[in-house]
């Protein structure tokens, strides 16, 4: 950093944090913005770190500006310009040079000009992006991992826990996956109404995935989590306003909100993780259980049934149960086995298996859970489940080593904490 930035430590130290704010705040709008206008993830991602970057010598030197966002809008564009007009081969890529007309275009544009050129039927940019991504051109699962990557603002390793994957082979799916784009020249254009059904499922697990990182993550980012969790909410009730009466996105809704209204009681004053069996039910958010409850009531009513219902059904047991003995689990497990017909997968084999314990005795949970652990190896819930089961079998022995295995596998500090308090009481008691 030139040494003329350093004189003021004050002022150094009030743009750093504005800067940081603006982007955990406003960079995925942004890059929403910018991919819009240019057509390419790369070129978007790139224009918008060195408008960070400049924002950084000038805003030290001349003060913040009155717009943070369209200061560093408009300087992302012009970065991208340099970087066209830079490029060796500018001058026989007619691509790049309709890129720089428009762009030059772009900048002599006002504002209100600009929205009524681009306005797209899907008036949220974000939510109109996603929609974007979510070609289905490229493979399921590289466009959900390209879309939390690029509009969700989760990391590489974070989408790679989403999906069981290692971190190296995720950030590979990405790379080759915007090679795709651009070779194939996948059009980024916001699809018209007639093609969002083609991709409205991707869409729903894009925004589930994106609430689960904010509910979910043990990050020590409280409010960066919430904030991500509610943006999700916020894109999914616009989504269903595109298109009401959609009972699998009623079905995500509600899904979102009876999670939600858990989220203070899921940690203590320490932050310390608190097991839904402890949970103190009384500060359960009841008016986002009602709200739940009756955007679910709506969507089975359709009779159209989906994998975001099933879940918020399971979610809606908890919720309405006085306390955890009470749950209705013989009907969570005929809804996790309903799940796993649509989506037969292991980790809701998983789910299944926990429920059947509480439902049918641990003891009937052990076989399934046997036969799981060759498939869930590395699956740290696994784990943490499996060790809880064999403990409440009296396998103390082996739930000790089950518990270290999950503890080995947490890469959470809070979940880490959590499952070493458990085990340590476990050994106390045996």
């Amino acid at each position: 950093m030139p040494d003329h930035l350093n004189k003021d430590p004050a002022l150094a130290r009030k743009t750093t944090q504005e800067i940081e704010s603006l982007v955990r705040e406003e960079h995925a709008k942004l890059l929403a913005a910018l991919i819009s206008q240019l057509g390419d993830f790369q070129l978007a991602e790139d224009a918008l770190q060195d408008g960070i970057e400049s924002a950084l010598i000038h805003w030290q030197r001349n003060g913040i500006p009155r717009s943070p966002a369209g200061w560093l809008l408009q300087t992302a564009r012009r970065k991208a310009i340099d970087r066209l007009r830079r490029n060796k081969n500018f001058a026989s890529k007619s691509h790049q040079i309709t890129h720089d007309v428009k762009l030059n275009a772009l900048m002599q544009m006002d504002s209100e000009e600009m929205a009524m050129r681009s306005a797209p039927p899907i008036s949220d940019e974000r939510l109109a992006l996603i929609f974007t991504c979510c070609h289905p051109a490229i493979g399921e699962k590289s466009r959900i991992a390209l879309t939390l990557h690029t509009l969700g603002g989760l990391s590489t390793g974070e989408i790679a826990r989403a999906f069981l994957d290692k971190q190296s082979a995720m950030a590979q799916r990405l790379v080759r996956t915007k090679r795709k784009i651009l070779s194939a020249k996948i059009p980024y254009a916001v699809p018209k109404p007639e093609q969002w059904n083609e991709r409205l499922q991707t869409v729903l697990n894009v925004l589930y995935l994106i609430f689960n990182e904010g509910y979910f993550s043990g990050s020590t980012d409280g409010q960066m989590r919430v904030n991500l969790s509610n943006e999700a909410v916020r894109l999914t009730r616009i989504l269903l306003e595109l298109r009401p009466e959609e009972a699998e996105t009623e079905g995500l809704l509600a899904l979102m909100l009876l999670h939600d209204s858990r989220r203070e009681a899921r940690h203590d004053a320490t932050g310390s993780m608190i097991a839904l069996a402890e949970q103190n039910r009384n500060i359960w958010d009841q008016e986002k259980i009602h709200t739940g409850l009756t955007i679910l009531q709506n969507a089975l009513e359709r009779q159209t049934p989906g994998p975001y219902q099933i879940q918020a059904a399971i979610s809606a047991l908890h919720a309405k149960a006085p306390d955890h003995n009470a749950t209705d689990w013989q009907q969570i497990v005929h809804l996790y086995q309903q799940l796993h017909h649509l989506h037969p997968t292991p980790v809701i084999e998983l789910n299944r298996a926990v429920a059947l314990s509480y439902a049918s005795g641990a003891n009937e949970a052990l076989k399934p859970m046997h036969d799981l652990k060759s498939r869930l190896s590395t699956y740290q819930p696994f784990y943490a489940a499996y060790a809880d089961i064999l403990q409440r079998t009296g396998q103390i022995e082996q739930a000790e080593k089950a518990y270290n295995r999950a503890i080995e596998l947490s890469e959470e500090e809070t979940t880490r904490l959590f499952l070493q308090r458990k085990l340590g009481a476990m050994l106390r008691a045996n």
